[in-house]
């Protein structure tokens, strides 16, 4: 297959090694692997770098995506695999099952952050989050998010995060995203606008980020909720047929599980603390269906932030006390806030100041005459 370079994010033999660079580093094997000649494989699209021991002795593959600089971990030689190479062993891989060891529980302390949430994820140890649970910033539905030159570009971010939260999140563990279609107001009247299906662009990006599809859940608000957009308001008046358009009112709540061997079931019987899962159950009047009738939130310091029920029905569901709670967009802190609510951790990343001086104010007045152990990162 003919491949267009011009495409390529990663163009050269030295740009895959900076990549490569940057992983061995993360697994901590920088000084003890050295790099063979990088190629491109124009079949998968893929850069393909050699992995050597200090005596040249070839031990592994590292695999990079040339359009979007992700590391494809699925074809990368293992750490475990290059770290028995590099010593001799011989021991095959054990298969895990449901049983064995118990779930890891995480010793990260409760995180607040200023700053890009793809370089900020970096500084988080592997398998240190036990729940992600985001709303991703829309994709220039409104000025204040006018921030990618095209919607691929807009895609490729939100994978890099996807990829680094995948990354963090401990092994079967849930990421939750809040997410709908996003109306692109016509320019002038000779123009439609378009109305982009982002939530199935993001499930492909979750699918190849090695994650599996759970459930999707409709957030559905009250009738009327949705009038604000305009949409279905020339239908209402004109009555045409071809210009029927519904006035939105849901938006999705996907649910993805990292990929485990183990089923869900091990979560529960081998957590180390019995008398968390015990203290964790769901209460009477939980949602039975997967729609959840919520009202949505609005905040004249914030443009688009979702209602703190939702959060905490989320944390509640798909985590267990005393849990870390990721949200890589956090906005003004609800996710951290719901977090610290239901007696769970929070880690929670926001690019603009004005909304992290925001989260970080909103979660110090929550925990006003509690003890709270808060790692600051540029704040």
């Amino acid at each position: 297959m003919a491949y267009d370079k011009d495409k390529f994010r990663v163009k050269t033999a030295e740009n895959a090694k900076e990549i490569g660079k940057s992983f061995l580093e993360e697994i901590d094997l920088v000084h003890a692997i050295d790099f063979g000649l990088p190629e491109v494989d124009d079949r998968y699209l893929v850069w393909r770098v050699p992995l050597k021991s200090k005596s040249g002795e070839r031990i592994g593959e590292l695999v990079i995506d040339a359009i979007t600089t992700l590391i494809d971990r699925d074809k990368t030689t293992e750490k475990t695999v290059l770290e028995n190479r590099l010593l001799g062993r011989t021991e095959k891989k054990k298969k895990r099952v449901n049983g064995g060891e118990a779930v890891k529980l995480s010793t990260l302390r409760n995180t607040l952050g200023m700053g890009d949430s793809e370089e900020l994820l970096k500084e988080l140890p592997a398998e240190s989050v036990d729940l992600v649970f985001t709303s991703p910033p829309y994709y220039n539905a409104k000025p204040e998010y006018a921030d990618y030159f095209s919607y691929n570009d807009y895609l490729l971010k939100m994978q890099k995060i996807i990829h680094e939260c995948h990354r963090v999140l401990n092994e079967g563990r849930f990421m939750v995203l809040n997410v709908s279609p996003v109306l692109i107001r016509r320019a002038s009247r000779s123009e439609a606008s378009k109305r982009i299906a982002v939530p199935f662009d993001f499930h492909r990006l979750f699918i190849e980020e090695g994650f599996e599809f759970v459930d999707d859940i409709i957030w559905k608000k009250p009738e009327g909720a949705g009038w604000a957009t305009g949409r279905g308001r020339r239908f209402s008046a004109d009555r045409n047929p071809c210009q029927y358009k519904p006035v939105p009112v849901t938006e999705y709540v996907l649910v993805y599980r990292k990929k485990s061997d183990r089923l869900i079931d091990w979560l529960i019987r081998k957590h180390p603390n019995q008398q968390l899962v015990k203290d964790s159950k769901i209460q009477d009047g939980y949602e039975v269906t997967n729609i959840w009738e919520i009202c949505p939130a609005h905040c004249k310091e914030h443009p688009a932030i979702f209602p703190l029920e939702l959060a905490e029905k989320v944390i509640q569901y798909y985590s267990f006390k005393n849990d870390v709670v990721l949200d890589p967009f956090g906005g003004m802190g609800t996710t951290a806030r719901a977090a610290l609510k239901n007696e769970r951790r929070f880690a929670s990343f926001e690019l603009e100041k004005k909304y992290a001086d925001l989260m970080k104010k909103n979660i110090l007045k929550d925990a006003a005459g509690k003890e709270l152990d808060i790692n600051y990162i540029n704040l």
